[in-house]
């Protein structure tokens, strides 16, 4: 039986100037918000448009690509694993989030 695989592939718009973190070791990681579309006819023939947002993080080799060519408004496809983590915040409640660990990516607009 084959193992269980953990793989996304989206295309849509960035939502915002990505976010380059530089920690102490010198390494960097790019963070931002992705919107994809979708649209469908409900009940009555109308048609309702849906965006959703993804949070997408990427490391390594690629955050040069994204610091020095990806911008808010730009249309790319990101492919990667979904991964969870959790925090508590300042009140002590426990949060989740959700984000998409990227490891290839490619620019669709200018």
């Amino acid at each position: 039986m084959n193992a269980l695989r953990n793989k996304v592939q989206l295309i849509g718009r960035l939502g915002q100037e990505p976010e380059i973190i530089t920690f102490a070791d010198g390494n960097k990681m790019a963070k931002f918000s992705l919107a994809t579309d979708d649209s469908y006819k409900d009940k009555d023939g109308k048609k309702v448009e849906r965006t959703d947002w993804h949070n997408v993080v990427i490391k390594g080799g690629l955050v040069k690509v994204v610091e020095g060519y990806v911008k808010k408004g730009q249309e790319i496809a990101v492919e990667g694993k979904l991964t969870t983590r959790d925090w508590e915040d300042k009140e002590g409640n426990k949060r989740y989030i959700t984000e998409v660990l990227c490891n290839e990516l490619l620019m669709l607009s200018k």
